[in-house]
Formats: structure tokens, sequence, C-alpha cells
């Protein structure tokens, strides 16, 4: 009886390393930044926003306490009804933008072309109110500019794939998953990709979530019409009427299962 007992103590150690070497592995797999050193300060790489790019939707508005002469900068505002844009300076408005031409300018009331591709908001925003300036036009002014159609796709084993609009000129791939209500647990962690045009030239980009190496990455923060896509795992990817995790699952319950009927054939017999 006694040797029994031994063996079974020995044969629940053997089970509790195998169940431990499952959890460690399958940890490996899916939790995020496994590498970052805790509590250790470092240095953050200060992000002035995204650049104005051809194709562009900006949002420019002049303010200034002469209502009537900030007017002539500012184009007129639509509202919509049933399914028409209607010019109107009442109501529920938008404001109509300007549209970045290929050649990176806008055509700006008063001031004509300006270059504006390659430039931040906040740039422009200051580019725009000095040349009114110095223009004699205004002297009390405000300009804002912001982004119309700043977008990024998320795709591929997240769970709530689409297109989201981001409010502001900033956002990082970590934001942008948090969006889409993160990755499913058929995500791979180390198979994201980020697909950037810019400049005329495609360019997809690896990103390890797993790995601290992340925030070092050219698409950590994200550009305009980004796109992301999680790439699925080896079980999503020949999931069947049964996937493989279920089989992978019923075979350890049914060797589970096995092992606590010796044990108890052991103790018994």
């Amino acid at each position: 009886m006694a040797n029994n007992l031994r063996l079974v103590k020995v044969c629940l150690c053997v089970a509790l390393a195998a169940l431990s070497l499952v959890s460690c592995k399958t940890y490996k797999k899916v939790n995020y930044i496994q590498d970052v050193q805790v509590n250790v300060p470092e240095a953050v790489e200060v992000n002035q926003g995204i650049v104005i790019q051809p194709q562009d939707m900006l949002s420019i508005v002049v303010s200034s306490k002469s209502p009537e002469l900030a007017a002539m900068f500012n184009l007129s505002s639509v509202s919509y009804q049933s399914g028409s844009e209607i010019v109107s300076t009442g109501g529920t408005q938008r404001l109509l933008g300007y549209v970045v031409a290929t050649d990176g300018t806008i055509d700006f009331p008063i001031l004509g072309k300006i270059k504006v591709a390659g430039m931040t908001r906040w740039q422009l925003q200051e580019h725009i109110k000095q040349a009114i300036i110095d223009a004699g036009l205004l002297k009390d002014l405000v300009v804002t500019v912001e982004f119309m159609n700043f977008k990024i796709s998320i795709m591929g084993e997240v769970n709530s794939p689409g297109s989201y609009s981001i409010k502001g000129d900033k956002v990082t791939i970590l934001e942008a998953l948090s969006m889409a209500r993160d990755l499913t647990i058929f995500g791979r962690r180390d198979g994201v990709y980020v697909v950037r045009e810019e400049n005329g030239v495609r360019t997809t980009y690896n990103v390890d979530l797993r790995s601290v190496e992340l925030f070092k990455s050219p698409v950590y923060y994200l550009r305009q019409n980004d796109i992301i896509y999680v790439e699925p795992n080896k079980v999503r990817a020949g999931q069947s009427t049964i996937n493989e995790n279920n089989l992978k699952s019923v075979s350890l319950w049914i060797s589970i299962s096995s092992f606590l009927t010796s044990l108890a054939v052991l103790i018994f017999k």
C-alpha cells in the first residue's frame, strides 16, 4: 500500500509539472510586453504628431476679436438635409475642409497657395498666423488646424475589426488595438502587421506585441490611413467544424481522466 501511495505522489508531481509547462508556454504566446523592466523609468521619444500629406483634408479656422475680418479667411459651413448639402449660416453646421493637392498645397483665402505637406498641424497654424500678421490683415487672431480624415483600418484577429476615425493627431498601435477591443485569443501577438503608404511608397512593418522593442518601432505611432492586420495562429488557420484547439483540449481532458482512473485503480486495488 505504501508503494502505491508513493507511486501516486510521483504521478501527481509529474502531472503538475506537465500542466505548469503548458501554462508557461501559453503565457509566452499570449502576454504582451513580456520583457519590460517594471518600475524602471525610460526616456520617451517626443512625438510631434502626424505630418500633413497630399489628399489629407484639413479644417482651418481663423478666429479674432473682429469676426467680420476673420470671416474672409474661413470657408462656408454646410448642413445636411435629406441627403443634400446646403450652404448655411445657421443651425447645425459642419465646416468645409481644405483637401491637400498632390503637389502638397492648399488654396487659402487671401493668402493664395500655401505649401503644407510635411508640416504638422501646429506648424501650419503658426505659419498661417504669421503670414496674416505680416500682411497687415489681422493682428489679434487665433488659427486652429485639425485633421478631418485621420482614420486607420484594423483587420484580422481582433474582436471588432473596422475603420476607425481618430480625434487629434496622435495614436499608438496599442491604443488602436484597444479601440478594436483587443486581439482575439487566436491572434498572433508576434504577427501584427502595419501597412503604410507614404510618399508614393508602400511599406509593411511587422510588430511583436510581446517585446518591449515595439516602443521603438516606426509604426508605434500610427499615421493617417495605416492598415493594421493581425495574423491568425495555426489553430484559427486550420479551423474546421472542430478546431485544433478543441481537439487539443479534448485530448488533454481524456489524458487527465485516464490518469485519474489509473490512480483510483492503484489506490483501491
